[in-house]
């Protein structure tokens, strides 16, 4: 049987550079990058938003998406290849309910936190939505700052709990 793939979770909030990374990384050593973004984007992107409740009709789609990635990424772990994994995990539960069902299945994960200040990620995103990327999640502004806001950037205890590694 082939050694277990390594797991590197990225988190950060919108426009850090986090799939920058992941490219980086993928390019150095052979992995495989779900992004969580991009599923999203392909799966549900044509979609029309409903009137009201839009946030209930995304954080559906998104549970759903990332249900179906981490079996994904799983099977890819057991299969030895190494995985970069970006989730959207804004919050802090958010993160500590991954962390425990990826200790619940024994896998190791590596913790890259990819952040930058608020002005920059501001601008980056706006250069996204204008660039015409396929796949791209169009971020608008009031969605970049709600998105933002709701960033919970890891404390000292999370921190030295999952050994979370600045990027």
């Amino acid at each position: 049987m082939a050694a277990r793939g390594a797991l590197h979770l990225l988190i950060g909030p919108v426009g850090a550079g986090k799939t920058t990374h992941a490219q980086r990384l993928c390019a150095r050593s052979p992995a495989l990058f779900l992004d969580l973004d991009a599923w999203m984007v392909r799966l549900f992107g044509g979609d029309p938003r409903p009137a009201e409740n839009v946030m209930a009709w995304y954080v559906e789609r998104r549970d759903r998406c990332r249900a179906l990635i981490w079996d994904l990424a799983a099977r890819a772990l057991d299969c030895g290849t190494d995985v970069v994994l970006e989730l959207g995990l804004v919050a802090s539960h958010e993160r500590e309910a991954f962390y425990a069902q990826a200790r619940a299945e024994d896998v190791d994960v590596r913790i890259l936190l990819v952040d930058a200040p608020r002005d920059v990620r501001r601008d980056r995103v706006a250069a996204r939505n204008q660039s015409g990327a396929p796949f791209t999640q169009i971020v608008p502004p009031a969605f970049f700052e709600l998105a933002s806001d709701a960033w919970e950037p890891p404390t000292e205890s999370e921190r030295s709990r999952w050994n979370i590694i600045d990027v």
